[in-house]
């Protein structure tokens, strides 16, 4: 009987160092990826997208840790817009960032609300970096069906007027939902920006222009992990 339960005994006690260090490697884990970003050597020009859900977001510390650009959410569909895109713009600018605007595609709205919120947001100003169009929403969750040739033919009108207001071609923010609903990456010859954290994407098919390589990095910047968005060197 002393023998198993010395046996069990040692058992109980592997098994919790076992546990031990699977935690430590988990948590170290979790921390470097927290806190993991492309090699500038790689890919000199970094920057993120920042939206009202990042809270006050100090742009000047963003400058000074390496970030060179900031992609700002701007609109949503027809009419959502985002709460700090004003005070947004006017900071990423006085700490010398390059700055663009998102808008979020709704594939269950007309394109012709979702260009007017985004330009009732967005100053047409030739300093801008070329405007992105986040396609992340399907229209499985419309509330009346909406067909695939639909979701093409409104965002290809949204793409001309957005175009059309900016002076410049958009940007396609892709992700890998929507690009594995509707295969829409390879139809329009737009500069892409695909989502992978830590590995390269490829999921598009061809080659991208931005890439959010950490969707939770943690800065000074900031009391909330942020987007980091790298561009192709």
């Amino acid at each position: 009987m002393a023998k198993r339960g010395r046996k069990a005994s040692w058992r109980a006690r592997i098994f919790a160092l076992v546990l031990l260090v699977a935690l430590a490697g988990g948590a170290w884990l979790w921390w470097g990826l927290q806190n993991w970003r492309p090699d500038e050597t790689a890919f000199p020009d970094q920057g993120v997208e920042v939206g009202a859900g990042d809270g006050v977001v100090n742009f000047r510390i963003l400058r000074a840790t390496g970030a060179s650009f900031a992609y700002l959410d701007a609109s949503d569909g027809a009419a959502a817009q985002d709460a700090r895109f004003g005070a947004n713009l006017s900071a990423a600018r006085t700490a010398n960032l390059q700055v663009g605007a998102v808008h979020r595609f709704d594939p269950c709205s007309m394109a012709d609300g979702q260009s007017a919120n985004f330009v009732t947001m967005v100053p047409r100003d030739p300093d801008l970096l070329p405007p992105a169009i986040e396609l992340s929403r399907t229209a499985d969750d419309c509330p009346d069906r909406v067909s695939d040739a639909a979701v093409e033919s409104e965002l290809m009108t949204l793409i001309n007027q957005i175009e059309m207001h900016a002076g410049k071609p958009v940007i396609l923010k892709i992700d890998p939902g929507f690009e594995g609903r509707y295969r829409l990456a390879g139809m329009f010859e737009r500069n892409l920006w695909l989502t992978r954290t830590r590995f390269q994407p490829d999921y598009a098919g061809r080659p991208w222009l931005l890439w959010t390589a950490n969707t939770a990095l943690r800065t000074a910047a900031s009391d909330d992990p942020l987007r980091w968005v790298v561009a192709q060197p």
